[in-house]
């Protein structure tokens, strides 16, 4: 095992550090996430019929921002609740929980956003794959009810089983009083099965993410092939569809995987070497991924785009305003 000095204790410089950051990372979250809502929504208001694309979109933000609230409310219990001479408190082990059930749906529906790509952009030529993309194209809706529907399979397990093993490990420490170090220990295995067992729902989305994203880069490979055996345009729509869909794919594909190896280090810091410090900067990492994400699927779709600039002309424009009415003419001149 490697040997890491344990950080039971922290400086309140350093929890005021971690959560100024916390808060900041909280903002940005809540901001750019909203921000695709706010602009569904207003779409829903007047009566304007959403896409696929925006209704996968809408329930990925959706789902993102209550992981940011989960995400915070780690770090304020990390820096005021927290003690990590017992890290597996029940509040504790239930904010984590919590996270990998948000975060198996984000999973979901980004799965979603990526077989919807995969069905308008791919051309296949088989017919079983052809019928298969023309059904999520047209179905997209009942894609997303059954992307729900499983994650609420997935959470029930998780959930019976956390708590079935909370219920042993409270028994255990009232059966264990006089063995300290063992109660801990058993603590720690409970807690690390039902941290595997959650993970394991995580594996059917992901690999459909990842055939589904393969299959767009196979594409784009014949696609690159056939251009250049032919006469290149100066705009290629096709090209430039698969390129904005393998951004987006790509760039979550990496901060998943940073997520996830954040959050695998997080709990042998946190129940074997008690690193306190440690948690706090997978904490951060955990905080940051979902919030990048999501400002590049604000620069990837020409609709949010169009809302953002439309903002910035409008925040422009106000303040144009307001220096006016300040260096107004009409005020008189009393030098």
């Amino acid at each position: 095992m490697v040997p890491l000095t344990p950080v039971i204790t922290v400086s309140c410089e350093m929890k005021n550090a971690f959560l100024f950051f916390s808060v900041l990372e909280f903002a940005v979250g809540i901001l750019v996430n909203a921000f695709i809502v706010s602009v569904n929504f207003w779409d829903v208001v007047r009566r304007q019929p959403l896409s696929n694309c925006d209704l996968v979109l809408l329930s990925l933000s959706l789902t993102r921002l209550f992981l940011h609230g989960v995400l915070f409310l780690d770090a304020v219990q990390l820096t005021h609740f927290q003690r990590m001479k017992d890290p597996l408190s029940l509040s504790y082990q239930t904010t984590i929980m919590l996270w990998m059930i948000i975060n198996q749906a984000g999973l979901w529906f980004t799965t979603c956003l990526s077989l919807f790509y995969c069905s308008k952009i791919v051309r296949f030529s088989r017919t079983f794959l052809l019928c298969l993309a023309s059904w999520i194209s047209r179905k997209t809706p009942r894609m997303l009810l059954g992307a729900v529907l499983f994650s609420c399979l997935c959470t029930l397990l998780c959930l019976w089983d956390f708590f079935s093993s909370s219920h042993f490990s409270v028994t255990t420490r009232l059966s264990m009083n006089n063995n300290t170090e063992l109660n801990l220990k058993t603590a720690n295995l409970r807690f690390s099965r039902s941290f595997l067992f959650c993970s394991l729902g995580s594996i059917p989305p992901f690999l459909l993410f990842l055939v589904s994203s393969g299959l767009l880069i196979a594409s784009l490979a014949r696609h690159m092939t056939t251009r250049r055996a032919q006469t290149r345009d100066s705009r290629d729509p096709s090209l430039e569809a698969h390129l904005k869909a393998l951004r987006t794919l790509v760039s979550f594909f990496c901060l998943y995987m940073v997520s996830f190896c954040a959050a695998v280090i997080s709990v042998p810091l946190l129940m074997l070497w008690h690193n306190k410090i440690g948690v706090m900067v997978c904490v951060g990492i955990l905080a940051a991924c979902p919030s990048g994400h999501a400002v590049i699927l604000i620069a990837g779709n020409a609709k949010l785009r169009r809302a953002v600039e439309t903002l910035l002309l409008w925040a422009q424009r106000s303040l144009r305003l307001r220096v006016d009415r300040k260096a107004d003419p009409r005020t008189p001149d009393l030098s």
